[in-house]
């Protein structure tokens, strides 16, 4: 479900709705839009996570802005979230949404964990996980055996996911509101959705895209959990366009460090 509060997401739907009615017309000829439970049948090269809070009671709130860049970027992709019953094969836990849009080479995978922000590894992970068993996200080289380095042998363990696969995006405190920063790998800030994701991966080493919420006080929940003003409303709205504008080149097949370089000179001669 979009976020209320943000930009709505329509096109997708529109678009579905259109083709649905058209004579003959076969909805799984367009990406992510399927009317039965649809196997990820080719490679995907991508899994790109939002952060934020489910319920309607969140919705446009500081700390879900990485929900609204997730339906951003799946509308403008033509893709449309749906729940785990559709996703075949999978028996992990049910609290997510999912997408899947084309990526550079196959596809990717959009996923909006259903738990609270801090429990998100809690789907991340298995997800992360699973599609690397299945072949559907690149996956990390066996580790050696150590009982056995002599003879060449790995452990017999399950496929882990390659780090260099995955964007994460979240909002962050640290950051004016609508200024946006993006790292090839780091630690969690003080933000209780990427320490738990952090945790649960056993790693940092994957990509983020943070986006600005500001400041306010000393009470830091109750400001991630407030809405935006008027003015700061149009600026985050501008700031989750060009989240998606980089998102979409990291997809498209750009380098992350060379959609870092680009895009950060961008917004750096915008908040001159």
């Amino acid at each position: 479900m979009a976020q209320r509060g943000f930009r709505g997401s329509s096109v997708a739907a529109t678009l579905f709705r259109r083709f649905r009615d058209f004579p003959g017309a076969d909805p799984r000829a367009l990406p992510g839009l399927t009317t039965a439970s649809p196997a990820i049948e080719s490679t995907m090269a991508r899994l790109v996570v939002g952060l934020g809070n489910p319920g309607t009671e969140y919705d446009g709130t500081r700390h879900n802005v990485g929900f609204a860049v997730l339906d951003h970027l799946a509308e403008t992709r033509g893709s449309l979230f749906r729940g785990p019953s559709r996703l075949d094969g999978w028996t992990g836990p049910r609290g997510f949404e999912w997408a899947r849009c084309p990526a550079d080479g196959g596809e990717a995978f959009l996923l909006k964990p259903g738990t609270f922000m801090n429990r998100s590894g809690d789907i991340v992970a298995p997800i992360a996980r699973w599609l690397a068993k299945c072949g559907d996200l690149p996956s990390l080289p066996p580790s050696p055996d150590p009982g056995d380095e002599a003879a060449g042998t790995v452990k017999d363990e399950p496929p882990q996911p390659s780090p260099d696969s995955i964007l994460v995006v979240y909002d962050d405190m640290d950051l004016d509101v609508g200024k946006l920063r993006l790292r090839p790998h780091g630690g969690h800030g003080g933000q209780n959705g990427m320490r738990s994701i952090i945790h649960r991966l056993a790693t940092d080493r994957f990509s983020r895209l943070r986006v600005g919420i500001g400041r306010a006080g000393t009470d830091a929940a109750r400001h991630v959990l407030s809405a935006f003003s008027g003015p700061e409303r149009q600026e985050i709205e501008v700031s989750i366009a060009e989240a998606t504008e980089a998102i979409d080149a990291w997809l498209d097949g750009e380098e992350f460090t060379e959609v870092m370089t680009r895009f950060h000179s961008r917004w750096n001669q915008r908040d001159l």
